[in-house]
């Protein structure tokens, strides 16, 4: 075997040794960078062992199989230590990145994000973005001096511009989420310029996970078949490759394999297109890369037109199908029902919550119950609902 497969360090990549620290001061761990002992801090926290019982697009209790948000994250740090490898930028901070990108979602994916923010209308929003910044900042009480897990200024940063710059198009602060303005220290976290580019690879990397693994997924679910999938650009040719080159493979087989041969086409195209950007842009220091006035980070203009068409199937055969529907429907009520009650009834709320949130105001309240929903997994939430709105559950 020769060469190697790792690139060797570019001058724009975050160095662990020059990072810009922690809002709380600590002494530094003797055997770890700070982006190694940020991840490990995720990996340890109770949100992201919650995560095991969150979904995506289908409830836990539907398959051992489908995706949850805590193999998603896993496979977007997979995605993303591949790639930040390849471009010779710092592995823990994009696996850090990757890991924790998902700790603000609450049950039942993107139809419990929906339900939240409308039942938080009144009372500043909710934005799952937003809500990582608090469990990472405020809900995670693991530490006898703070409140939070004290990571990195970039990895924080990351996370708040995971979309890109917080403050663009003409967004002005009093426009963010709530939960973004109740952080003391977020104006210094330089919301108008793009994050570094172990985050810009973290939040790309994400795009490929969910891309493909919703393909897998859906195929799984029975939502839509290979045939069906063979007219959308990029994956029918592979498909349809893996099927030329495998005449007698079973169904289950050629969708691994055509998903496992999707993925790494999108990352090699990430790959490809951030070093040509990396070419002509030439950026110097990973100060050089945020203040850039576009991503450095990027798909091809082909592949990028490629994954618009894919994520238009998925929209109509996936997202949108009547069986998800009704999960979505389902899920939204058990929400909407759980907050109307605790918000009117704090008493009812477990403790602690239930002490903190019979002393505060409707508003400061408000965000204690989002806090709760919040936090709990796609179980959970349909158990809580159970008990508290089935008479049966009393006998």
């Amino acid at each position: 075997m020769t060469g190697s497969l790792i690139s060797p360090r570019v001058d724009y990549a975050s160095d662990p040794a020059r990072s810009r620290g922690r809002f709380q001061i600590e002494p530094e761990s003797r055997n770890r960078t700070p982006f190694q002992r940020d991840r490990d801090r995720i990996i340890h926290a109770s949100a992201f062992r919650r995560l095991k019982m969150k979904t995506q697009v289908f409830v836990a209790h539907e398959g051992d199989h489908f995706r949850t948000r805590l193999t998603h994250s896993l496979e977007v740090a997979q995605i993303a230590r591949s790639a930040a490898r390849t471009l010779g930028l710092d592995e823990d901070l994009a696996e850090a990145l990757a890991l924790a990108h998902d700790l603000g979602h609450p049950p039942f994916g993107h139809a419990g994000e929906d339900q939240l923010d409308e039942c938080m209308e009144a009372f500043g929003g909710f934005d799952h973005n937003a809500q990582t910044l608090r469990v990472v900042t405020r809900l995670e009480q693991r530490y006898p001096t703070f409140d939070g897990l004290n990571l990195t200024f970039e990895t924080l940063e990351g996370l708040i511009k995971h979309n890109g710059p917080v403050l663009k198009n003409g967004k002005r602060m009093q426009d963010l989420p709530q939960a973004f303005l109740d952080f003391e220290h977020l104006e210094q976290l330089d919301l108008d310029t793009y994050a570094g580019p172990e985050a810009q690879v973290a939040a790309l990397s994400d795009d490929i996970a969910y891309n493909n693994h919703d393909i897998d997924d859906g195929l799984s679910a029975g939502l839509f078949t290979i045939e069906d999938i063979k007219d959308v650009p990029l994956v029918g040719r592979i498909f349809h490759q893996v099927q030329k080159d495998y005449p007698l493979l079973d169904r289950q087989r050629i969708i691994a394999e055509a998903v496992r041969r999707l993925i790494g086409v999108w990352i090699d195209d990430l790959t490809a297109e951030t070093s040509r950007r990396a070419k002509r842009l030439n950026p110097k220091s990973v100060e050089a890369v945020r203040n850039l006035k576009e991503p450095l980070v990027a798909f091809s203009e082909k592949l990028d037109a490629e994954q618009k068409e894919l994520r238009r199937f998925l929209m109509e055969r996936m997202y949108r199908h009547y069986k998800v529907n009704r999960k979505r429907s389902q899920a939204k009520r058990i929400l909407k029902e759980l907050f109307g009650l605790f918000l009117s009834e704090p008493d009812t709320l477990p403790p602690p919550w239930n002490e903190t949130a019979q002393q505060m105001t409707k508003d400061a309240r408000a965000r204690v119950v989002c806090d709760y929903i919040a936090g709990m997994t796609d179980n959970y939430a349909i158990d809580e609902h159970r008990r508290l709105f089935n008479l049966d559950a009393m006998i």
